[in-house]
């Protein structure tokens, strides 16, 4: 099954792999592979882009590096909060690997894999992929709304990226 869910060129492509329990994404930016990974590896960076609009997250724990944590607590519109952890396995200069879990669901760990690659043009493109353990937990990932999530976000790096701020 494949299920793309993006209608502007500006949203990710987000597609459901038919034979394994993957999520990808793909998403273009008017960006250096660099400025990519600082926007993902920076704390005082990445909360100010990750989540949907009208979100808010903190950073509780940051060791960007081979074997290193992470930890941010998001806040709702409706002040309802969430945290998300994982491990950070590999560091690379185009390449993060870790593993992503939401507190709520503490059993479900993805294993993300995200590439920033040069198009050579001032534009690079983001492949992040997650891997879950099962198609139904694929599947819910997919019904959750998550879309949002990942196009908002997007948004608010894109504009990052633009105002110079990255």
């Amino acid at each position: 099954m494949t299920t793309t869910m993006n209608s502007h060129s500006d949203e990710a492509t987000i597609e459901a792999d038919p034979t394994l329990p993957i999520i990808r994404i793909t998403r273009d930016f008017a960006a250096t592979p660099a400025q990519l990974m600082r926007a993902h590896t920076d704390p005082d960076l990445y909360v100010r882009w990750v989540g949907p609009d009208g979100t808010e997250a903190r950073i509780t724990e940051w060791d960007v590096r081979d074997g290193g944590s992470w930890r941010f607590v998001g806040a709702g519109r409706d002040g309802e909060e969430y945290a998300f952890r994982g491990c950070f396995h590999r560091v690379g200069e185009d390449i993060i690997v870790q593993t992503f879990t939401w507190e709520g669901m503490p059993e479900d760990v993805s294993l993300e894999t995200l590439r920033f690659e040069d198009l050579g043009d001032g534009t690079t493109r983001l492949y992040a992929q997650s891997l879950v353990d099962s198609f139904e937990s694929r599947d819910a990932w997919l019904r959750s709304g998550m879309e949002v999530g990942v196009n908002d976000s997007y948004a608010k790096l894109d504009a990052m990226l633009a105002s110079g701020d990255v």
